[in-house]
């Protein structure tokens, strides 16, 4: 199970990189000269079948510019921290922003819950 776990975690966190990687413009090529060191290696870590150690984070998130959470917050797996990321997101918002995302969120769980019975109108 630890094992499946694992995995799971590298290709979220792959998934990240390669979203920012992506958002920046920037090729694997790219990313791997920045850090020294071969192309296949950005793409093991993209795909998820090596981890990066917490040094190669730090260097791809000031490449990316961004904070190492980012690249993190995807490979949470529970509940609680997806509802704080959300949250942080949320709190970004004005207030007519904050009503569409909530109207949009409460249809969404609707639609998609079996149980979806919302506290809040």
């Amino acid at each position: 199970m630890q094992k499946n776990k694992e995995k799971a975690i590298a290709k979220a966190i792959g998934r990240a990189i390669a979203k920012k990687r992506t958002e920046k413009g920037l090729t694997q090529e790219d990313v791997a000269e920045k850090l020294n060191i071969g192309n296949e290696a950005v793409s093991r870590i993209e795909r998820g079948t090596v981890i990066p150690n917490v040094v190669r984070l730090v260097e791809l998130a000031e490449i990316f510019e961004c904070g190492t959470d980012e690249l993190l917050i995807e490979s949470r797996l529970r509940s609680m921290d997806h509802a704080k990321y959300l949250y942080e997101l949320f709190e970004r918002l004005n207030e007519q922003d904050k009503a569409l995302l909530l109207h949009l969120m409460t249809t969404l769980a609707e639609r998609l819950g079996p149980d979806n019975s919302c506290p809040i109108s």
